[in-house]
This record gives structure tokens, sequence and C-alpha cells, in this order.
């Protein structure tokens, strides 16, 4: 589950880097994104927003490997328990940047949205 989000974390995130950036979580696929969608004055707050969202988290990423270290001294019913629960902070963590998208997505014309949809899109080969 946590490589199934990592992988739409990464398509979204790689896919918008076209503008400036515009601060450490902006990656240069964002970059290209906010080239491509050109957004208007009124559409960058909702930008940031979003980009937020979808950073990585340094939480999430200290779960995980807390999670890894845990493991190999758990019996396999206390693996699973704590596999369950990290899963479902991966869900809860997915979904609140699921709204984000939305949110931003909402705020982008017709044509934004179908390059939104274009840019985004993961490639071939890209786990999920």
């Amino acid at each position: 589950m946590r490589w199934a989000l990592l992988s739409l974390c990464l398509c979204l995130a790689p896919a918008a880097a076209a503008a400036q950036p515009l601060d450490t979580t902006v990656t240069p696929q964002l970059n290209r994104l906010h080239q491509a969608l050109k957004l208007s004055p009124a559409q960058e707050a909702a930008w940031t927003a979003y980009t937020r969202a979808i950073a990585p988290s340094a939480d999430v990423e200290s779960r995980h490997r807390a999670t890894d270290n845990m493991l190999p001294g758990l019996t396999t019913p206390r693996r699973i328990a704590l596999i369950a629960a990290t899963m479902q902070a991966d869900e809860a963590d997915f979904r609140k940047q699921g709204v984000a998208v939305t949110s931003f997505y909402a705020q982008l014309t017709p044509a934004q949205q179908k390059t939104f949809d274009a840019e985004t899109l993961p490639s071939r080969g890209t786990p999920r």
C-alpha cells in the first residue's frame, strides 16, 4: 500500500515542475507542471496549497523507517498488526492528498485540467 501511495505522489509531484520554484517542496517536475498549466494569479494560492499537501512528509518517512526497523524483532501476528496500522496511517495521508488534488483540480479551467491529466499520468512501468 505504501508503495502505491509513494508512486502516486511521485507521479503527481514530478509532473508539476516547470515554473519558478516556489519553495523546497517543489520538484523540477512540479515546476514543469506549473509552467505547463499557465496558472492565473488567482490560481496561485490553490497551487501553493496543492504542492504543500503532496510534498513528502518527514513524519511519513519516519513512520516507515520505524516500521521497517521494528519488523524483524516482532512475531508474525505483531508484524501483521504493525503493517496494518502503518497502512491505515498511509491511507489517511493518501486521502488528505486526494482532497488537495481534487480541490486544486477544481480551480483549473477545462484546458488546464486536460494538461494536468496528461502531465500527471504515470508512465508505463511506474509501480502502482
